[in-house]
């Protein structure tokens, strides 16, 4: 029987985004969200339709679409778009978000309030937005919504104060929709360590290196590891309300 399952994933044209497409492809339909890079994302469209197993999916299989995370009326269209060209929606994965590199225990800078509005839009309101758009078409087929979060969100860290504090509000608000859209919605989180990905590349070397160290695994979490965990709590009816921290234990 052909595979009739269709997974959406935001900011999905490259990097951890691109990686969870790779992963749910070759035995879900997949809709690929993109901001601006057309052409990154058309080169995905090309990898994902030569993956094993989804030629034999119903067609369309893979779909682009083109929404600007940050704008609530774009994203009820992303989700509008989907269903009128998939049909249904069983898998919501809320990959975007935003930050700046700054110096994390510089307090000077961290008081940038265009940081804070654009962090807390970025990764707090446009996972609801997400999330409220798809809740009916989720609830129809019991599916589930996944929100990438970051292990900054867990532990004060990461690439500002403004993106630590905003990721954990993301991993409470995630934690709140398990409560609301229960029992026909799963709702979980995964936060993410340091990974290597182009964002993660613009750390200094010396900052890299000592998120390996302060790892107890003495590795980074990749994307692999972090997009099999995503398809495992797409795929199981017993998780909800979770975040699970993909980071080598350093928030331990």
């Amino acid at each position: 029987m052909a595979a009739t399952k269709v997974a959406l994933i935001t900011a999905s044209s490259a990097g951890l985004g691109a990686q969870i497409a790779r992963v749910f492809a070759p035995d879900f339909r997949v809709v690929i969200n993109y901001s601006s890079n057309s052409e990154r994302a058309q080169s995905l469209l090309k990898e994902l339709f030569s993956l094993p197993g989804s030629s034999s999916q119903a067609s369309p299989r893979i779909h682009v679409i083109q929404a600007d995370m940050s704008s609530k009326p774009s994203v009820e269209n992303l989700v509008k778009e989907t269903l009128s060209v998939m049909g249904r929606l069983d898998v919501v994965v809320s990959n975007a978000g935003w930050t700046r590199m700054t110096t994390f225990t510089d307090i000077e800078q961290q008081v940038n309030e265009e940081d804070w509005d654009r962090c807390f839009v970025m990764n707090v309101k446009t996972h609801l937005w997400l999330a409220y758009a798809a809740k009916d078409a989720l609830a129809e087929t019991e599916g589930t919504f996944i929100s990438t979060a970051s292990v900054a969100g867990v532990k004060p860290s990461g690439s500002s104060v403004p993106y630590a504090v905003t990721k954990a509000a993301q991993i409470h608000l995630m934690k709140s929709l398990a409560v609301i859209l229960a029992p026909k919605i799963r709702v979980n989180a995964v936060s993410p360590g340091l990974m290597l990905t182009e964002w993660g590349l613009k750390f200094p070397e010396a900052k890299r290196n000592a998120a390996v160290n302060n790892t107890k695994l003495k590795r980074l979490a990749t994307v692999e590891d972090v997009a099999d965990q995503v398809r495992t709590l797409a795929l199981s009816r017993s998780i909800t309300g979770q975040n699970i921290s993909i980071d080598g234990g350093s928030s331990l």
